[in-house]
């Protein structure tokens, strides 16, 4: 059971799995059950899930950026069926904030790409701050009500609305469209046009896809339960804020953001999770 393993273990277990290793490669290298190191991913996951939401509080960040990640749960949403969408299989998109200067994650929202995630990940991003904030989006409709709702007038909010020109299908499947142009547009309050950006968000989304096996495009590693994908998601905030030195900083992004005093260590983030 992942409760009775030596600490040696869950440190390699948890190390391999925030580093984006699959369950049966993990299981091949450490000898641990693959049920067992899922039990223990999953209950990591959402041991970090419930310290974002404890210390993620009283933040003094100057400008932010939001944006969406899409997952999936089982199946793509093409291929599922009225009944598999009630048994929550589909798209899963997941909404991240990032801190431009410090580069700390305060928080995210796991669920479906509309207003009703949107309006529930605003709200609890605004409970992470104590300050007024700049926020850049894209131009995804659900943003604009969700921040109104969330912070009302006490914000500067601006959108950077990119237009692609229509894909070629004679450069393959997988080829991105050509950027065609970028425009910046003013909603709420006086932001700093300088500043209006999705350039670290759009690098975290890389950073998300590298070390959370699940976002790996193009593969089998998708999640096939919903819960086991929201503690995917956990765990690699809970690395990545807490664990991971980034490399420009050279400390965590919660010790640059004033959340921690020190990096933390793999056993450390354990003992606090579980």
């Amino acid at each position: 059971m992942a409760n009775i393993l030596a600490m040696e273990k869950k440190i390699m277990a948890v190390s391999a799995l925030a580093e984006g290793a699959s369950i049966r490669s993990i299981e091949r290298m450490t000898g641990i059950h693959r049920d067992t190191i899922m039990r223990l991913g999953i209950r990591m996951g959402e041991g970090c899930a419930r310290l974002m939401d404890s210390m993620m509080r009283g933040l003094n960040s100057k400008y932010l950026q939001l944006d969406e990640i899409w997952g999936y749960i089982g199946k793509k949403h093409k291929n599922a069926s009225i009944k598999d969408q009630a048994k929550g299989l589909g798209d899963a998109w997941t909404f991240v904030a990032i801190d431009a200067d410090s580069k700390v994650v305060p928080c995210y929202r796991v669920g479906k790409r509309d207003s009703e995630t949107a309006n529930a990940f605003v709200i609890d991003l605004a409970d992470c701050l104590k300050n007024r904030v700049q926020i850049s989006t894209d131009a995804l409709k659900a943003y604009a009500d969700a921040i109104e709702r969330g912070f009302g007038p006490d914000v500067d909010y601006g959108q950077i609305v990119k237009s692609y020109s229509t894909p070629d299908e004679s450069k393959g499947k997988y080829s991105p469209a050509r950027l065609v142009s970028v425009k910046k547009a003013f909603f709420v309050g006086n932001p700093d046009k300088d500043q209006i950006s999705t350039s670290f968000i759009e690098r975290q989304n890389l950073t998300m896809r590298m070390h959370c096996r699940r976002l790996t495009r193009l593969t089998n590693a998708f999640s096939k339960k919903l819960e086991n994908f929201k503690a995917a998601i956990g765990l690699h905030f809970g690395y990545y804020n807490f664990v991971k030195v980034h490399n420009t900083l050279r400390i965590t992004p919660a010790m640059a953001g004033g959340v921690t005093p020190k990096v933390w260590s793999i056993a450390e983030l354990i003992e606090r999770a579980e």
